[in-house]
């Protein structure tokens, strides 16, 4: 039997799973990895603490699997997007901490870029909204603000990317230079309509193209990992950004299905074909893949910027919580949230809002509110996030919702799962293995490896564990979404 070898790269820990030829996994590891918070507002990683963490963890898991590297048929990876690293190309090594998709550092600068008229050029060629959470302003801030690095860019000295393009090229030994389509899609450097680097845009941001990847397909042979890496060479088999490899994972490969997956934020993302469909509600249009020589693929993007990121601030911030797990019990002992309403805006709100200057709120504390109260209104600012991009996404698309397919750590809380059933009014169907970010890149690799033919082939290992339906009514639904609403106005104002 042939096995598949997952890395996936998240924002606060990296994962390797090992599957077997029907998707089962048979073995991981993850470790986490440290946050910066120099400022307040700015988050950076160590980019080589990654590398060595992923080298760590994928070894870990081979081993666990007790298999040898010549049983693995491919690599996949898959990434936390945005991230940007700016590395030494004859060293290896990076010339700064990269920074993270959630730093806010660059918004005045690309509020002057929306003041200065260029969002609608932005929106038609990328498909984005103007807002620092998109790499380019991130590697615009580096390329100025690091000694001699625009210069050294501009003499082909360094070279920069997101994590997959960082991953790929220690894998290799430095000898590819590449990312995919669905990560370049997000730079806010990319056209999404011819798949290249955009002229204009690099003009805009003044970043020097030979600083830049190859942009390659998904699901394609792309080279072979340095044999000290496993031991023995294997074939990678490229990388895709995390979210669209949940969609993947998903399944989500026909106009109209829609997932979202709970992790350090949440994203939500439905397909829409080779058709890319403009947002009229500040969501995003984005690639959802490019399986070889294939057309372009689309989807709908709505993210949310802080997820399990508020659960882990009630462990490590408020301190009710000893484990994130915890939360689900401590909320349990409260019928509802006594009228708290929380909007964990810590890092500024993506859609529908895009509002950098939001910060967290909490709302309607009495004397009788307890830390029950308070976890339960966590998990509840989450869901109503997320309720406010499907919404959204019902009316960009016209698309009538059936289900809502979710995934990632977080979605394996059954109050959480319940509480959005209750706001969205959909049905929400949880796969077997909650791990669809990993699995994506998995499936993707073994496309490109030759495991299965197609998605249609893949369709037949997909399980569903569970399926929460809503226990409120229309009006009531209504109604705590009208309360949700005026709360996040106050979170919107917060200074004012």
């Amino acid at each position: 039997m042939k096995y598949l070898l997952a890395l996936d790269q998240g924002t606060t820990s990296s994962r390797a799973i090992v599957y077997d030829e029907t998707c089962t996994p048979v073995a991981s590891a993850q470790k986490e990895f440290t946050q910066h918070f120099p400022r307040p507002g700015w988050v950076e990683h160590d980019a080589s603490e990654i590398w060595h963490g992923v080298e760590e963890v994928a070894r870990n898991a081979v081993n666990k699997a007790g298999i040898d590297a010549a049983r693995i048929a491919a690599i996949g990876i898959t990434n936390q997007r945005e991230t940007v690293v700016l590395w030494d190309r004859k060293t290896g090594q990076p010339v700064a901490r990269a920074i993270v998709w959630q730093d806010r550092r660059t918004s005045e600068y690309m509020s002057a870029l929306r003041e200065g008229g260029k969002e609608p050029l932005i929106q038609q060629k990328t498909g984005l909204v103007l807002d620092s959470y998109f790499s380019a302003s991130k590697l615009h801030w580096l390329l100025r603000q690091v000694p001699e690095a625009r210069a050294r860019a501009a003499a082909g000295e360094l070279a920069a990317g997101t994590i997959d393009s960082w991953l790929i090229y220690k894998l290799t030994g430095g000898r590819e230079h590449v990312t995919d389509v669905t990560n370049a899609c997000r730079t806010m450097l990319m056209n999404i309509h011819t798949g290249d680097w955009d002229d204009a845009l690099l003009a805009l941001f003044d970043i020097p193209k030979s600083v830049l990847p190859r942009i390659v397909s998904n699901g394609v042979k792309l080279a072979e990992s340095d044999p000290g890496f496993l031991g023995k060479p294997v074939t990678i088999c490229g990388g895709v950004g995390d979210q669209q490899s949940a969609l993947f994972g998903q399944l989500c490969a026909k106009p109209g299905l829609v997932k979202c997956t709970y992790g350090t934020g949440c994203f939500m993302l439905l397909f829409t074909g080779a058709e890319p469909v403009t947002s009229k509600n500040r969501l995003l249009t984005t690639v959802a893949w490019k399986l070889g020589d294939a057309p372009l693929q689309y989807a709908i993007e709505g993210s949310v910027f802080v997820g399990g990121a508020a659960i882990q601030w009630l462990r490590d911030g408020l301190g009710i919580i000893r484990s994130a797990p915890e939360v689900n019990d401590l909320a349990a002992k409260v019928p509802d949230s006594g009228g708290v309403y929380i909007v964990p805006a810590f890092t500024g709100m993506g859609a529908p809002y895009w509002d950098a200057t939001a910060r967290g709120t909490v709302l309607g504390i009495t004397r009788g509110t307890t830390a029950a109260h308070l976890a339960r209104a966590t998990l509840e600012g989450v869901a109503f996030q997320v309720a406010d991009l499907l919404h959204a996404m019902v009316k960009d698309s016209g698309a009538r919702i059936s289900t809502l397919r979710v995934d990632g750590g977080a979605a394996a809380s059954d109050l959480l799962m319940q509480i959005q059933a209750d706001l969205v009014g959909v049905p929400i169907e949880r796969p077997r293995n909650v791990e669809t970010t990993a699995l994506g890149a998995a499936m993707m690799a073994g496309l490109g490896a030759g495991l299965w033919r197609d998605v249609e082939e893949l369709n037949k290992v997909r399980e569903v564990e569970r399926k929460f339906t809503a226990a409120t009514t229309i009006k009531e639904r209504r109604d705590r979404l009208k309360i949700w609403r005026k709360a996040v106005k106050r979170a919107q104002h917060w200074a004012g």
